[in-house]
């Protein structure tokens, strides 16, 4: 090839067995010294240099080049002076490499039109060089690492036409400057760090046909001139914090695309949204537009998505006229008119359907017909009341995805459901369904029946569905065996059994989980080792049955795992401290609560908890553990873990965890010593519960470093010494309990430990201050009379008459009671009616001291 010295034009792309060696790379340039035209997309130049550089080579050609297209080749390399000013090059693609810019000022005239740069790991400030570039019509330098503001000097590049600074690291506002590009037809900025608010310039930008400003921080309204474009065709600005309603009247002529979801806007939506007669895509969901939907006449629409609104009135009618929909998502706060589901088979194009919010959803219409949906592809219909479901008839060809979640759905699963043989995805949790009877689909690969009241025997129900990957049957009544082909499988990843009435021994077979929950079961026996080689494992919860082992020292090396709950078994023996430096690095759920272990708190698996150590890297408080990403009709969902958990002294569901939750539970075991300082530096924590032990010694002023902490529970055990003052830094600390311990000194005071009660110290015989009545005298409690302690207990003082009334009918009904119980003065029980009875034992008296003692109490 390199002897073809007149070439004029080559073009070998997507010739993806293509390798170029750099000598060949060389000889080809050096010979073909008439070329016009080289494109070379998508074969592999990983080979060349990048010294010397393979661009600079390219410089070498004849003044005739006029358009080089290197994308995604794989070549290294700057981007520099020579290239730029090759004479006739008008043509530049190098999306797709792995290049830099090294710009000096161009002393050549150039005459580049179209340049695109886009994901080429360019990074920094966009080089002022581009400024001299006067004849370019297109720039494009999407998905680069560029920063800091758009340079006012891009105003230079007067014939602008498109221009696309999308997915980089700008920051700054809107530049105002890009109004003076009257050319300009395409303008995307989206997924930046720009913010502040769109300013009101676009009523020079008359050419403007499509606008992207998605994914920024684009704040307040948008401006009054951006509605006056004529020639708008699309427009995005989803995924920002605009505010404000939308104006009442538009100019747009050829509007095809409108998306400004996830925003604050509010107001109704106006009517000129689902009139206009070319919208093809109107995505106005998760917003808070209010009031109901008018008639819609915008016949052209194909996806129509106003989900996640406060959207209420009548079911719009109009959309069962809307014959070119394929994709419907509708929600509201409640549909008043029963929706009437088979009219949706009038949409034949229609691949995607969600509807929620409805007062009354009938699937029952006909009994004679049977409604098709032949391109239905996903159906999902939430908390929308179903009724009919198991007298429905329909044929649903191609459905993959049905999910009829909180439905309040009874009685057994129906044929039409079971009849789905496409189906990859089923969720019919949060009803009440009872029966499954039969399991046949063998194509999915997600199901959940969680939160419902189903009774089957589950043993062998899955053997033939070989691509299951995730199963939620959690919250039911689901009996029988471990399904052992389900431990058997290489597919499956998430398994969450939780809160059913399963029972036997745990098949020792796991394979590749990533997630085991059989919290409140009947389980019994060992703990599977295998479990072991499932180096993936997120989550373990085998909490709440009846297993009987030591604790799993052969699940230390699983690094992935970041909840661990075996509370309410019969686990026991010391937690051997194991000398390995890669103990639990990720855990940050740590609950062995209520079980039998001994010995020592296991401070080696404490100061390895890593994850626990670290605030910074903490997500958002709207992040949540996940072990996989699903598809869930048209878009990806995250699969969150769920657990049931003790958390300042109230059980409760998790549905999701936060990824900033972190907590450890060792209480109710039998563990002795002092509580080691290294919990101190678990800044992550949010609970710590080390309650009913035989912990000795004082406590450790180092817990005064968990800031984060909102749960301390080292109550009843036999910690000593002063309160740490360092313990009032905790300043997130809703509940404390220290009773019950061997605990003396004042109670430090200030921040929340003024809001603490009693209960917090109670069992405590040597601590005083508030909020004891205990006064201190030099740290010390200062005895009181008993008049003075009863005035400080009831808060008030008596008056003589007060105490004997009430002393009176205390001991009264008290001495009442005793002689009614033990029969003595016998002349007094027989008067009021009483038989004689048999001298008591001495316990029996004792026994009638302490209900008197009870009933004062009460009292």
């Amino acid at each position: 090839m390199s002897h073809l010295s007149k070439l004029q034009s080559l073009d070998l792309s997507s010739k993806y067995g293509l390798m170029w060696q750099e000598t060949t790379w060389k000889r080809f340039l050096q010979n073909t010294t008439c070329l016009r035209e080289i494109v070379l997309d998508e074969t592999d130049m990983s080979s060349i240099g990048p010294t010397p550089n393979p661009l600079s080579l390219i410089a070498n050609l004849s003044s005739t080049l006029v358009t080089l297209s290197l994308v995604d080749t794989q070549i290294k390399g700057s981007l520099t002076n020579d290239i730029l000013c090759l004479p006739n090059l008008q043509h530049l693609f190098l999306k797709g490499n792995e290049l830099s810019v090294h710009l000096s000022e161009l002393s050549c005239t150039t005459s580049l039109s179209i340049m695109d740069l886009s994901e080429c790991g360019i990074q920094g400030p966009i080089s002022s060089s581009f400024s001299n570039l006067t004849r370019l019509t297109s720039l494009n330098l999407m998905g680069n690492q560029l920063n800091g503001s758009i340079p006012s000097s891009l105003l230079n590049l007067h014939h602008l036409t498109h221009l696309d600074l999308s997915w980089n690291a700008f920051t700054g506002s809107f530049p105002s400057f890009l109004s003076n590009h009257h050319h300009l037809v395409y303008l995307d900025l989206s997924e930046n760090d720009l913010s502040g608010q769109i300013p009101n310039v676009f009523d020079r930008l008359t050419n403007l046909q499509f606008l992207r400003l998605s994914d920024n921080n684009f704040q307040r309204k948008l401006p009054s001139s951006l509605f006056a474009l004529t020639q708008l065709s699309s427009f995005d600005c989803s995924h920002n914090q605009i505010e404000g309603p939308l104006p009442d009247k538009v100019a747009f002529l050829n509007l095809t695309d409108l998306i400004l979801s996830d925003n604050l806007l509010n107001g109704t939506i106006p009517q000129w949204a689902l009139s206009l007669k070319s919208l093809r895509y109107l995505d106005l969901s998760n917003n808070t537009f209010k009031g109901h939907i008018s008639e819609i006449t915008s016949y052209s629409l194909e996806l129509l998505d106003l989900c996640n609104n406060e959207l209420h009135g009548n079911f719009p009618e109009s959309i069962f006229h809307l014959v070119n929909l394929t994709h419907l998502c509708l929600s509201s706060d409640n549909w008043s008119s029963i929706v009437h589901f088979p009219l949706f088979s009038k949409l034949q194009n229609l691949e995607y359907l969600y509807l929620s919010g409805c007062s009354s959803l009938l699937l029952k219409f006909e009994t004679s017909v049977n409604h098709t949906f032949s391109n239905l592809w996903a159906l999902q219909l939430l908390s929308s009341n179903i009724t009919g479901w198991s007298e429905f008839s329909g044929n649903f060809p191609n459905l993959h995805y049905l999910e009829l979640s909180s439905n309040s759905l009874q009685g057994k699963v129906p044929e039409w459901i079971h009849g789905m043989d496409s189906l990859i995805y089923l969720n019919l949790s949060h009803n009440n369904v009872t029966l499954m009877d039969h399991f046949p689909w063998y194509q999915l690969e997600y199901l959940d029946l969680s939160f419902n009241s189903m009774a089957d025997d589950i043993s062998s129900f899955f053997c033939n569905a070989t691509f299951l990957e995730i199963i939620n049957l959690s919250h039911n009544k689901f009996t029988g065996t471990f399904p052992r082909c389900l431990a058997n499988s290489s597919s499956l990843g998430d398994l969450d059994l939780q809160m059913n009435k399963l029972h036997g021994i745990l098949p020792d077979t796991f394979q590749q989980l990533d997630g085991l929950n059989l919290n409140g079961n009947q389980f019994e026996g060992l703990l599977p080792k295998s479990l072991s080689k499932c180096s993936k494992l997120v989550d373990l919860d085998l909490g709440n049955n009846q297993f009987e082992d030591t604790f799993p020292n052969w699940l230390q090396n699983i690094s992935k795992l970041e909840i661990l709950v075996l509370r309410g078994n019969k686990l026991y023996g010391h937690i051997v401290n194991l000398k390995s430096e890669n103990i639990f690095p990720n855990l940050i759920i740590f609950d062995i609560s209520s079980n039998n272990f001994s010995g020592s708190l296991p401070k080696a698996y404490i100061q390895n908890f890593r994850a626990m150590k670290i605030v910074d890297d903490v997500q958002s408080p709207f992040s949540y553990i996940n072990t996989d990403w699903i598809r869930s009709g048209d878009k990806d969902e995250a699969y969150d873990i769920s657990m049931v958990a003790t958390i300042k002294r109230v059980s409760l569901t998790f549905t999701k965890i936060p990824n900033a939750f972190a907590m450890i539970d060792l209480s109710e075991n039998k563990f002795e010593g002092e509580i080691p300082d290294v919990i101190g530096e678990l800044h992550r924590l949010k609970s710590l519960n080390l309650s009913y032990n035989n912990l000795i010694g004082p406590i450790p002023p180092s817990l005064g470093n968990l800031t984060n902490l909102e749960s301390l529970d080292l109550s009843s055990n036999m910690l000593d010494g002063n309160i740490p003052a360092e313990l009032t830094n905790l300043n997130s600390l809703e509940v404390l309990n220290l009773s019950n311990n061997h605990l003396e000194g004042s109670i430090p005071q200030g921040k929340q430990f003024d809001t603490f009660s009693n209960d917090s110290y109670e069992g405590n015989m040597g601590l005083c201050g508030l909020p004891l009545s205990i006064q201190c005298n030099n740290n010390v409690p200062l005895q009181q009379s008993p008049s003075s302690e009863a005035e400080d207990k009831f808060g008030f003082s008596w008056k003589p008459v007060a105490i004997g009334y009430a002393c009176g009918m205390v001991l009264g009904i008290g001495l009442g009671y005793c002689v009614f119980s033990i029969g003595k003065p016998q002349w007094l029980v027989i008067l009021f009616g009483g038989k004689r009875i048999k001298r008591r034992s001495r316990g029996n008296r004792r026994r009638a001291r302490t209900t008197l003692f009870q009933l004062f109490v009460v009292m």
